[in-house]
């Protein structure tokens, strides 16, 4: 029981971190944004003032909405209503996409002002039939062309589910509108379980910054944060169990190895009589001990896997049979036996043989 607590606990924690990591991989890289109220404009001058001020950032860019909401796209004769944005030079890498074909925005592009685009896997489906490469293909957005010249994966943003999506280099939209404002600030930690200090740290810079101004901040991750809290309170919780549950199991070894010691106290005396010494007795002892938490471990460990089997199936759950989980409950199960048998075989060890003899 002991060894099959914590082969489940093990399993729960393993299945937990891959479904966080399913979660993660369907959306963008886990990043935080900053925001301030209409009346406040953003610049780039702003992130840059963030740059050199946070500490752990991998990323970091500047996004804004470009065009009417539900705006057309269109090649040739078919068209589609992607969000667009107008994006800094590091946002691909604070998405953490990954480009399928073509380029991201080069220096030359931003300092050029090409009207080049970057579309997401989704949108090239929309738009592109029959097996049309989309690559260097001219596009209409608000009956301006652009052309094309690199097609990202499609990922989960700060919106939802993907529906298409169009990026646009930053110079341009500020070309085209007149604006040097931005929408909002992205940044990409290194580590992801730093994105809540690092959001709470962002605020307050900016709250130094715009002392009477109100900050908006948020991140990507919020509610697998908060999952991933309550699958390892739940992973701790069952290891406790796991724990005592093994604990018990020892006791209970311990017990059987006391009775065994008891039953065969004759038997131990003939062979002290025979040659037999203390070593070689207590060897046995502590060897029956170890033959008996590595049988109950190898049952304990094949019915978890079983029962795991079955209920990743039913729930739809990713898992895997992982052999170093399997190792750690074994070799728990093999220490606990061990210690458990010792002290009964080191008292069988130390039976007078006249008197274990006279038992007899």
């Amino acid at each position: 029981m002991g060894v099959a607590a914590v082969s489940a606990t093990l399993q729960v924690g393993n299945i937990s971190h891959a479904v966080i990591s399913e979660q993660l991989a369907k959306r963008e890289a886990p990043q935080i944004y900053i925001a301030m109220q209409d009346e406040v404009d953003l610049k780039l001058e702003d992130m840059e003032f963030l740059r050199h001020r946070l500490n752990g950032i991998r990323a970091i860019s500047a996004a804004s909405s470009f065009g009417y909401y539900n705006e057309k796209v269109v090649f040739q004769a078919v068209d589609a209503k992607p969000n667009i944005f107008a994006v800094s030079q590091d946002h691909l890498k604070t998405s953490g996409r990954r480009l399928i074909a073509g380029r991201f925005f080069s220096p030359n592009d931003f300092a050029n002002y090409r009207p080049v685009v970057v579309i997401d896997e989704m949108l090239a489906t929309q738009l592109f039939k029959g097996g049309t490469k989309p690559l260097r293909q001219r596009i209409y957005a608000d009956r301006r062309p652009y052309i094309v010249i690199g097609v990202m994966e499609s990922k989960e943003g700060f919106f939802g589910k993907p529906e298409g999506e169009m990026w646009v280099s930053m110079s341009v939209a500020k070309a085209m509108t007149g604006s040097q404002t931005i929408g909002s600030i992205l940044v990409r930690p290194y580590n992801f379980k730093d994105i809540k200090k690092m959001e709470e740290q962002a605020k307050k810079v900016f709250q130094q910054r715009f002392p009477k101004e109100e900050i908006y901040t948020g991140n990507n991750v919020e509610e697998i944060l908060e999952q991933q809290e309550t699958l390892e309170m739940v992973s701790r919780s069952l290891l406790a169990v796991g724990v005592i549950s093994l604990l018990v199991g020892g006791v209970g070894i311990a017990n059987i190895t006391i009775a065994s010691v008891m039953e065969r106290t004759p038997e131990i005396g003939l062979r002290r009589a025979i040659g037999a010494t203390q070593r070689d007795i207590m060897l046995q002892f502590i060897l029956e001990a170890v033959i008996l938490s590595l049988v109950g471990g190898i049952v304990a460990i094949v019915t978890v896997h079983g029962l795991t089997l079955v209920v990743a199936d039913v729930f739809k759950l990713p898992y895997k049979f992982d052999s170093n989980t399997a190792a750690l409950a074994l070799g728990s199960a093999l220490a606990v036996g061990v210690g458990a048998g010792f002290f009964p075989a080191l008292r069988a060890s130390q039976l007078d043989p006249v008197k274990a003899l006279g038992q007899a």
